[in-house]
């Protein structure tokens, strides 16, 4: 649980705890992101006990983050990446129950089937640099946002937009380490850049309609 992680190119082999520093601080952008979705919410009217466990959620993912970026631990890891995972399977819960008036069994097996596909992903995370961790997340990501136009939701194309800034993310995550040698920040800061837009732009949506049903 202690041995270290060399995964992105900032830290290279460095174990110090201020190695990725760039890496560290553009987490604070997920606490910038639960905030500005915090204001959102007041205005509509939207406050509920799941949009404040996910706007909990958001904080605990730049927190994980950037604890695993400064301890680089198998400990720092697990709280980086299951504040993911309950984000996600949390908020397909809401979207279906809440905006699209699932049944709850639906809904459960839709949750359900996310769990599976993420569980057997991540048995191939040695490659592209943990690529397939994160492909259930883009096609589940990719049809909610074709389902959120074609339904004609308000603010239609914001999950759209959502998904366009999580495949920058993904694409900024697996090239990391091929472009060390000419670049040795690495690019993997920007994977946190762009999914705290993702993420601010999937609240919207989900918050849209929330108001809007309730």
């Amino acid at each position: 649980m202690f041995e270290k992680v060399y995964l992105y190119c900032e830290r290279s082999e460095n174990p110090a705890f201020w190695a990725e520093p760039v890496n560290a601080l553009t987490n604070m952008l997920f606490l910038v992101s639960a905030w500005l979705v915090w204001r959102h919410s007041k205005k509509l009217g939207a406050e509920s006990q799941g949009i404040s466990l996910l706007l909990v959620l958001i904080c605990a993912i730049g927190m994980g983050s950037f604890l695993f970026h400064t301890f680089a631990t198998t400990w720092a890891r697990w709280l980086d990446v299951l504040p993911i995972l309950l984000f996600q399977l949390l908020y397909a819960w809401l979207y279906f129950r809440e905006v699209g008036k699932a049944r709850f069994v639906y809904t459960l097996a839709i949750v359900l089937g996310y769990l599976l596909a993420a569980i057997i992903g991540r048995r191939f995370s040695d490659i592209l640099n943990g690529l397939p961790i994160y492909v259930p997340a883009l096609v589940f990501l990719s049809g909610l946002g074709i389902y959120h136009v074609a339904t004609r939701r308000i603010e239609r194309f914001v999950l759209l937009g959502a998904a366009g800034a999580f495949i920058f993310a993904l694409t900024c995550r697996t090239v990391d380490k091929a472009v060390c040698p000419c670049f040795p920040l690495g690019t993997h800061f920007m994977w946190h850049v762009c999914n705290a837009l993702a993420l601010y732009l999937l609240m919207r949506g989900l918050l849209a309609n929330c108001s809007r049903s309730s």
